[in-house]
């Protein structure tokens, strides 16, 4: 194999990994932020059930996107371990299995949306329940979501270390970005045990902060992926 066709095939194989990898980034946003922003209402059980049916069709929209992201991150762990593996096979089996243990939690997790559309689409709910009953049920229902989401975000994070230290390692891709993965696994982390061990963490200050670098890590490794692609391997090193 000449350089010339090692160097492509790279870049085939980091666009490829960039493609999908901003599928799941933009269907992330829509489900994990965008949607929960227009439909919830902290603290309100009432104003957050009144926020649901008047935006159904985007919680419906928020729970699709939410499938298609998860349905994208089973395959892009799989298209990063094509393009990084040379860097280290246990460390590219490692990233592959931690990244993909997180899928069924998240997808499973959606049957609590599910069941609150069942709820709120049932003519009888609210009568035989009464409403305020079936407001607390809802907020039940979407707090067990949350909690779902907590053990997901522990695979979210765990898979950040060995991806990120591939990429700091390969040299075919800027090691700035590796280390802001790898720090990302830490924030994480942090913010899973502060949920679980700190109450009120969710609302202090650091909780905003603590997952920031793996936001810039990751969305910042999507587009060089999907722009510029990735160096050809050393000759030692090709695939």
């Amino acid at each position: 194999m000449n350089p010339t066709n090692a160097s492509a095939t790279n870049a085939q194989r980091a666009r490829l990994a960039g493609l999908i990898y901003l599928i799941v980034v933009i269907t992330g946003i829509l489900s994990l932020a965008y949607v929960p922003s227009q439909t919830s209402v902290p603290g309100n059980a009432a104003a957050t059930v009144d926020a649901i049916i008047a935006n159904k069709s985007l919680f419906r929209w928020g729970i699709g996107a939410g499938f298609v992201c998860y349905l994208a991150f089973l395959i892009l762990p799989l298209a990063l371990y094509r393009l990084l593996a040379p860097a280290g096979r246990n460390a590219a089996l490692l990233m592959v299995l931690l990244a993909v243990v997180s899928v069924p939690i998240s997808l499973l997790n959606f049957t609590h949306k599910l069941d609150i559309l069942s709820l709120l689409d049932s003519a009888d709910a609210a009568h035989v329940m009464g409403q305020g009953q079936r407001d607390v049920q809802v907020m039940l229902l979407l707090e067990s979501y949350r909690n779902g989401m907590l053990v997901a975000k522990l695979f979210w994070g765990l898979w950040l270390l060995p991806f990120g230290w591939l990429v700091f390692t390969s040299r075919i891709l800027p090691r700035t970005l590796g280390i802001l993965l790898m720090l990302g696994c830490a924030g994480y982390l942090i913010d899973v045990a502060g949920r679980l061990l700190m109450p009120g963490f969710a609302e202090s200050a650091l909780s905003g902060y603590i997952v920031l670098p793996a936001s810039l890590g990751e969305i910042g490794i999507c587009l060089w992926l999907l722009v510029l692609g990735a160096r050809e391997w050393p000759d030692a090193r090709k695939a």
